[in-house]
């Protein structure tokens, strides 16, 4: 999973910066080059979606044949785009509470949650995070408004 925003959507922690990009000789990517390598690397079965300047969004779907317990998803609604990995397992009981239908997958599921977010605060993140359970990784990107809203957990028994 990749995702790519402009400078004016989204500033990286600086966690996520390596101290050798500021010593060493080799300049970091940019992110066409970044996008590029990453779609090179799975000529046949990768997806991606630009939205101009602001973003892109890509993955890596799993090999026909091939069996991967982490499900890829990919969804829009009303300009806002969820990349999501992996599965929820209280998937049921989020979708009831949110007032969703029984077949809203996960992603669309994340999607509802950040418009709740978004929509009805001033709950922080966090609220809305620590209810879901299981082993995920999304980003969300609010076309609209310009914002962004990731997570990863990994769950082990």
């Amino acid at each position: 999973m990749l995702a790519i925003f402009h400078k004016a959507f989204a500033h990286p922690p600086d966690e996520l910066n390596s101290p050798a990009s500021y010593n060493g000789s080799k300049k970091p990517k940019h992110p066409e080059e970044t996008l590029r390598d990453f779609l090179s690397h799975h000529p046949h079965n990768s997806l991606s979606m630009g939205f101009g300047d602001a973003a892109v969004l890509a993955y890596v779907k799993p090999d026909q044949g091939s069996y991967s317990k982490h499900q890829r998803l990919f969804c829009g609604f009303d300009d806002i785009y969820c990349l999501f990995l992996g599965s929820l397992n209280n998937l049921c009981l989020l979708n009831k509470q949110y007032g969703l239908t029984k077949c809203s997958n996960e992603a669309m599921f994340v999607i509802e949650a950040y418009r709740t977010l978004r929509d009805r605060g001033p709950y922080p993140a966090d609220q809305v995070v620590k209810d879901l359970e299981g082993s995920f990784a999304f980003v969300v990107y609010d076309s609209k408004g310009g914002n962004v809203f990731a997570a990863l957990f990994l769950f082990c028994p």
